[in-house]
């Protein structure tokens, strides 16, 4: 739960949101304005968590819990594919939108599967 000052409604907590050290090292071969777009969805789910609304986030289909980050509201390539792990978020891989490139896509939400099992294990 965030906690604002009641006088300037600034925000004094933040979700913790951290990277899988591969979802790192992938989101740094995208192109910069694409990485840029990345980090500021990644600071959207940062300070709102799992209150952040679509077009932004959303559910992907068949691979609960993942959930995939929107960066510019869905009109970005690229998608930051996380999960909740105990009290944050974490970015599990960083992959091709579905409708730009379906197998990147897919690998990645299998990649990003098998990643969250080594952090909640």
């Amino acid at each position: 739960m965030l906690l604002a000052d009641p006088q300037t409604n600034r925000r004094l907590l933040e979700h913790l949101v951290n990277f899988h050290e591969d979802a790192a090292a992938e989101l740094l071969v995208i192109d910069i304005a694409d990485q840029n777009a990345v980090a500021h969805a990644v600071e959207k789910l940062r300070a709102l968590g799992s209150a952040l609304p679509f077009p932004h986030q959303s559910a992907i289909r068949a691979a609960s819990p993942l959930r995939e980050l929107r960066p510019k509201a869905g009109r970005c390539r690229w998608r930051a594919i996380y999960a909740q792990a105990g009290d944050g978020f974490v970015i599990l891989a960083v992959v091709p939108e579905a409708q730009v490139d379906r197998r990147g896509f897919d690998a990645g939400v299998a990649r990003a599967s098998k990643r969250l099992l080594e952090v909640t294990s």
